[in-house]
C-alpha cells in the first residue's frame, strides 16, 4: 500500500477515534466523574432535606418568606369590606378532596391534578418504553408551580392550594381556577390541540393585581422541576444524548452538561426551555419569551437498574401583559410534550418567516457540527424519509440508504481507485528505482526519483488521498445520524430487537474494560468485513514503495480499535458500516476488473514524452525535496570533515 493511502486512512482513522474520544472520558475522568456524581447526588439528597427543614421551620416562624394562603391574602387593605377578608370561602376552597382530571388525544394522555392545578403525568401513546410498559415523560415525578408576591413581599406558592377544574369535552381543555372570591382568582388554562404534541397553557391573574407587588405585577414567576426518567435499555447511551436545553430568542440553542453537574443563570431572553433525554422531551415554550432563567442540572448515579437519569431544576421568569381594564394579569406558554423527530420538530416552523420567532425544535435532535449537520439536514434526511415512506422495514431502509450513499460517492471512489491504479502500474519502475538506491543514506535520492518519475507520467499522489477526505463528511454526518434516529427506535432487524440499540449476542455482568458487559454481532461483522477490507486494500494498492515500519500491523489494527469503540452504539450504526464496507470491496473489484491497467500504462507512458510543466503543488515539493538533500549533503560534508581532523 502507497504511503498516500496509508495517510489517507490514517486520516479516516484519526478524525473519527478524535471525534469519538472528544466526547468520551478517559478511565480516570469517569472514575471522577462517578464520584463527583455520588457527592452532587448526596447533596441533592441533602438540599431537600435541608429546605424540607427550613420549610418546617418556616410553618412556626412569623416572619415567612413562603406563605400560607391565609397569610398571603390576610394583608391590609383600603376597603375594609373588600372580598379579601373572605377567610371562610378561603379555608373551604383549599380544605378539598384532590382530584385527577385527563385531557387525551390519539397521541397524548395527561393527568392533572387539582392540587397545585398542575400535570402530574404525561404518557405518549404511540411509545412504549424499552422493557415494553407505557412510556411517560413524567409520571408523579415533576413539579410545577406559579409563585406570587404581595405588597408585604410574602409569597405564595400554587403548589399545594386546591383548584377547581372546569373542563371542557368540545375543544378539549381544561381551567384549574383557584378562587380567593367570586371576582378574584388564578387560572391555569390549558388546551390539548388536535392529534398533536402541543398543549396550550395561559395563566390568568384575575383581580388580583391590587395586592401584588407592583414591582412584580407584570412578571410571572414559575419553578419546573422534574427527574428524567429512563427510557433506553443502554443508561450509557441515554445518558449521553440527555441534556437541559435552552434557545435563545433568535439566536443559538445550548446545552448544560450530560457528563457533570451545572447550574446557570441565563439572564438574556430565551424562547423554550427542554428536558430531554435521548429520544423524547417536555418542552416549555413561551408565546413572548422568557425573561431570565436559573437552570439547574444534576447528574445522578446510574447502572443498569436505575430509573432515573438527571434530575432537572428551573426558576423562570416571563413577562406578562396587564389588562388595565379587567385587572387582569395574563401569559401564554405552550409545551410540547413528545419524541425527538427530525422532521416532526422542523415542520412547527414551516409557516414561520420571522427568526426571533421560530423556534428551531430540530436542533435538539445532534445531527454532528454545522458542516455534517448540513449533509444530514439536506442529503441523508431527505433520503431516508423518502424511503421510509415506501413502508419496509428499516434494516431494508438502512440497506437501500447505504446503496444510495455509495453510488453518490462512487465517483470519489473511482477517481480514489484510478489513482492507486496509475500508482500500480508504475511499480516495477519504482522497485528498479528502489534497486538503484538500497542504501538508507540514499533514500533522499531515492524518493527524488520517484517524484520525478509520477510527475512525468502525470501521476499525483494526493490524488488518491483527496477523494477519500472528500467523503469524510458523509461518513461523520452518519455517525451522528444514526444514534439519534427515533425512526430506528424498537424496529427489528434478523436478530437485532432494536435497531436504536447495540445487538448484543453475548451479556454478561461483570463489566471488562473496553468491552463492557456485552458483545454485538454486527459491530463483529463489521470488523472482519473492515479486516478483509483492510488486506485485500493493502495488497490492491501496493505500489512497490517502502512502507513505514510497523504500518501494516496498524492497519490490522484499527479495525479493532473500531471495534471497542462501536460496540456499545446502535446496531443500526454498525450495521451501516458492516453494508457500507461490503459494497465499497464489490466496488473495488468492480474497478479492478473494468479498468483496463495496460491501457492506463500506456496512458502513462505517453505522457512521459510531452512536455509537462510541474503543479504548484509538485513544484513546491521538488523545491523542498531539494532543499532538504542540500542541508543532508552539507552535513554528511561537515561530518566527514570531522571524522578525518
Amino acid at each position: 500500500m502507497d504511503k498516500n493511502t496509508i495517510t489517507g486512512f490514517v486520516l479516516i482513522a484519526a478524525v473519527i477515534i478524535g471525534f469519538t474520544l472528544l466526547s468520551k472520558p478517559s478511565a480516570e475522568e469517569i472514575a471522577k466523574q462517578k464520584e463527583q456524581h455520588r457527592r452532587d447526588s448526596i447533596e441533592y439528597v441533602q438540599t431537600l432535606e435541608r429546605e424540607k427543614e427550613l420549610a418546617d421551620r418556616k410553618d412556626t416562624t412569623v416572619d415567612k418568606t413562603e406563605n400560607t394562603v391565609d397569610d398571603f391574602f390576610a394583608v391590609p387593605v383600603e376597603n375594609k369590606d373588600s372580598v379579601f377578608t373572605a377567610v371562610d370561602s378561603l379555608q373551604t376552597a383549599t380544605q378539598q378532596a384532590e382530584q385527577l382530571i385527563t385531557l387525551e388525544n390519539s397521541k397524548l394522555r395527561i393527568v392533572f391534578s387539582t392540587k397545585g392545578g398542575k400535570m402530574v403525568s404525561a404518557q405518549l401513546k404511540e411509545y412504549a418504553r424499552y422493557d415494553g410498559d407505557s412510556l411517560y415523560l413524567f409520571n408523579n415525578d415533576a413539579d410545577f408551580a406559579l409563585l406570587l408576591t404581595n405588597k408585604q413581599n410574602k409569597v405564595l406558592s400554587t403548589r399545594d392550594l386546591i383548584f377547581t377544574p372546569i373542563k371542557s369535552d368540545a375543544d378539549n381543555s381544561l381551567i384549574m381556577r383557584f378562587s380567593y372570591a367570586a371576582n378574584q382568582h388564578v387560572d391555569f388554562i390549558y388546551k390539548l390541540t388536535g392529534d398533536d404534541y402541543m398543549l396550550k397553557y395561559d395563566v390568568s391573574l384575575v383581580g388580583l393585581e391590587p395586592m401584588l407587588d407592583r414591582n412584580k405585577a407584570d412578571i410571572i414567576e414559575l419553578n419546573w422541576s422534574q427527574k428524567l426518567r429512563r427510557q433506553e435499555k443502554s443508561v450509557k447511551n441515554e445518558q449521553r444524548y440527555s441534556h437541559l436545553h435552552y434557545k435563545y430568542i433568535g439566536g443559538d440553542v445550548k446545552e448544560l452538561s450530560s457528563e457533570k453537574s451545572e447550574e446557570l443563570e441565563v439572564k438574556e431572553p430565551v424562547k423554550w426551555i427542554a428536558f430531554k433525554n435521548r429520544f423524547f422531551a417536555p418542552i416549555f415554550i413561551a408565546d413572548n419569551k422568557i425573561e431570565t432563567a436559573l437552570l439547574d442540572s444534576k447528574v445522578l448515579v446510574t447502572d443498569e437498574n436505575s430509573e432515573y437519569l438527571k434530575a432537572f431544576d428551573t426558576k423562570i421568569y416571563a413577562p406578562a401583559e396587564v389588562d388595565a381594564s379587567s385587572g387582569s394579569i395574563n401569559a401564554g406558554f405552550t409545551y410540547y410534550l413528545g419524541p425527538m423527530s427530525f422532521s416532526l420538530l422542523s415542520s412547527y416552523d414551516d409557516n414561520i418567516s420571522d427568526a426571533n420567532k421560530q423556534l428551531d425544535l430540530d436542533k435538539l435532535v445532534p445531527l454532528g457540527w454545522t458542516l455534517f449537520r448540513w449533509v444530514n439536514q439536506y442529503f441523508v434526511i431527505p433520503i431516508f424519509n423518502l424511503l421510509k415512506g415506501t413502508g419496509l422495514s428499516m434494516g431494508i431502509i438502512i440497506l437501500l440508504l447505504t446503496v444510495i450513499v455509495k453510488l453518490v460517492i462512487s465517483p470519489l471512489t473511482y477517481k480514489s481507485f484510478m489513482s492507486s491504479a496509475k500508482m500500480r502500474v508504475l511499480r516495477p519502475q519504482v522497485e528498479e528505482i528502489s534497486a538503484k538506491f538500497p542504501k538508507q543514506e540514499q533514500a533522499m535520492e531515492k524518493q527524488q526519483a520517484t517524484m520525478a518519475l509520477y510527475s512525468k507520467a502525470g501521476v499525483n499522489p494526493m490524488s488518491g488521498c483527496i477523494p477519500m477526505l472528500l467523503q469524510m463528511p458523509i461518513l461523520i454526518a452518519l455517525f451522528s445520524f444514526f444514534p439519534n434516529a427515533i425512526e430506528l427506535r424498537q424496529q427489528s432487524f434478523l436478530w437485532a430487537t432494536d435497531l436504536s440499540n447495540y445487538d448484543a449476542i453475548i451479556e454478561w455482568k461483570t463489566h471488562i474494560p473496553l468491552i463492557g458487559t456485552h458483545i454485538s454481532l454486527f459491530c463483529i461483522l463489521m470488523t472482519i468485513t473492515n479486516i478483509i477490507y483492510t488486506k485485500f486494500n493493502m495488497e490492491m494498492t501496493n505500489t512497490g514503495q517502502q512502507q513505514m515500519p510497523g504500518m501494516k500491523w496498524m492497519m490490522y489494527l484499527m479495525p479493532l480499535i473500531f471495534l471497542f469503540m462501536l460496540n456499545d452504539y446502535p446496531s443500526g450504526l454498525t450495521y451501516y458500516y458492516f453494508l457500507s464496507l461490503l459494497i465499497t470491496i464489490l466496488l473495488t473489484i468492480g474497478f479492478r476488473y473494468i479498468i483496463d491497467e495496460d491501457k492506463v500504462l500506456a496512458k502513462l507512458e505517453a505522457n512521459k514524452a510531452k512536455p509537462k510543466k510541474k503543479s504548484g503543488f509538485m513544484a513546491r515539493l521538488a523545491e523542498a525535496q531539494k532543499l532538504q538533500q542540500q542541508q543532508m549533503n552539507q552535513r554528511n560534508k561537515t561530518n566527514s570533515t570531522k571524522r578525518k581532523r
